[in-house]
Parts: C-alpha cells; sequence; structure tokens
C-alpha cells in the first residue's frame, strides 16, 4: 500500500482529534445487531424487519437518535412526527441495553488504526477522542479493543450540547487537550467530522474506508484523504 503524502509538516501539530466510529473501529456489525434486537422488541412491522450493514452504514454517524429515528422512518414512512416521538422513547430505551450487551463484539479494528495511534503517540500528539456515540459507550468500546490508553480525553455526543457536524465538540476538545484548533489535526471518515473541523478552524483528514452516509469522502472536500492512517508521510 503506497503512502498518502499529507499536506503538513508533523510539527504544524500539538494534537490530534480522531473519530470512532468508521476512523478507528468498524462498528456497523454492532449497529446491525442492536438494532435488529431493538427492532424485536416492537410491534410489526418492525418486528423482524431485515437490517443489514449497507441500510445501516447509511443512516450512522450522526448520533445514536438520527440511526434510531432514521431507520424508524424507513420501517415505516407514514409515521407521523407525534407517533414518531413516542416509538423513539420506546425504542431507545431497548436499544440502550441491547448495544450495551453486545458493545464490541461485533465490530473490529481497522487495519493500521492501532499503529497509527502508536505512531501519533510516540511523536508527542495529545490525542483525544471525539464521537457522536454516548461517552459510555465510547468508552466501553475502545477498553475493548485495547485503544482507550490512547486518549487523554473522550468526547462522546452526550458530553457537549450539540453533536458533530457542530464545531461545538471539537472546541470543547481542543479545550480539554490545551490546543489551538488550528495546531490540533481532525482525524475522521465523514462531512460531519469535515464540517465540523472546517467550522472549529482545525486541518481535516478523511480516511476512505468509512462511513459517509454514501457518499464518495472525496466530497467532503477535505484537507487530505488516506486509505491507511499507518501509511501517512509527513510534508518536510
Amino acid at each position: 500500500m503506497t503512502e498518502t503524502l499529507l499536506p503538513w509538516p508533523l510539527r504544524q501539530f500539538d494534537a490530534a482529534i480522531v473519530d470512532l466510529d468508521g476512523t478507528l473501529v468498524d462498528t456497523l456489525g454492532d449497529f446491525v445487531e442492536a438494532l435488529k434486537r431493538t427492532l424485536n422488541d416492537l410491534p410489526a412491522p418492525f418486528f423482524g424487519f431485515p437490517v443489514d450493514h449497507t441500510l445501516v452504514e447509511r443512516m450512522v454517524g450522526k448520533g445514536s437518535e438520527h440511526l434510531i429515528k432514521s431507520l424508524l422512518k424507513h420501517v415505516d414512512a407514514a409515521l407521523t412526527a407525534t407517533d414518531l416521538i413516542a416509538l423513539y422513547e420506546q425504542a431507545w430505551g431497548h436499544y440502550q441495553v441491547h448495544y450495551q450487551a453486545i458493545n464490541g463484539q461485533y465490530s473490529a479494528v481497522y487495519p493500521g488504526a492501532l499503529q497509527a495511534l502508536q505512531q501519533w503517540q510516540a511523536a508527542g500528539l495529545r490525542l483525544a477522542c471525539v464521537t457522536n456515540k454516548p461517552t459510555a459507550f465510547a468508552q466501553t468500546l475502545l477498553a475493548h479493543k485495547g485503544l482507550d490508553h490512547f486518549f487523554l480525553h473522550v468526547v462522546g455526543g452526550d458530553a457537549v450540547a450539540r453533536k458533530k457536524p457542530d464545531p461545538m465538540p471539537l472546541l470543547h476538545a481542543c479545550g480539554l487537550l490545551g490546543t489551538q484548533p488550528a495546531r490540533t489535526l481532525m482525524v475522521g471518515d465523514s462531512s460531519n467530522d469535515a464540517q465540523a473541523a472546517r467550522a472549529a478552524g482545525c486541518p481535516v483528514l478523511l480516511v476512505r474506508y468509512g462511513y459517509n452516509h454514501g457518499e464518495p469522502v472525496e466530497s467532503a472536500a477535505a484537507d487530505a484523504t488516506t486509505d491507511a492512517l499507518d501509511r501517512l508521510r509527513w510534508a518536510n
């Protein structure tokens, strides 16, 4: 696999903010399994509805609330706004139980992700994980995959008032890290990460293998894209 030449020298950065789902860990299997179990706790037409990776991949990235509501509307497009809210509240309770039970069991660390974190830590970058996944779920997943010790901070979707693509989580992470956004690299996999980084003032690198709502990652207009996080070559 060829190296990706980055437009920045490493010395430009004091820290990196790294997304979780679709960037470090392929969690589609976890989402699919938890959503299947959740729908099976609901009445028809939700009970037994076939949930697959292709369907879920288009919906992930904007937090659990968006994921569940998107799936419910996909199954029953005739749901009124009031019915959707009531059904979501019911589904959310089941989803929390099921996701907690299987968190990390149907997922895998992407090739090169562990090596990249080792390289960045060895280079002296301060690292934070910023994800739209609830903080407790994110911390558990990182621990299960042996990645938790790389991060000084984990900022989940419930840590601040707004989720990515809003810049608030990134700015909050920069504050925790004690770094300026311009000296903090955002590493993610989707337009959510790119939009949040642009608004926060962080340079952004996106991986091509993640979840970008079914769209090519190049459409997110990142500063750089790569096929593998451990094959990066910094500018001189």
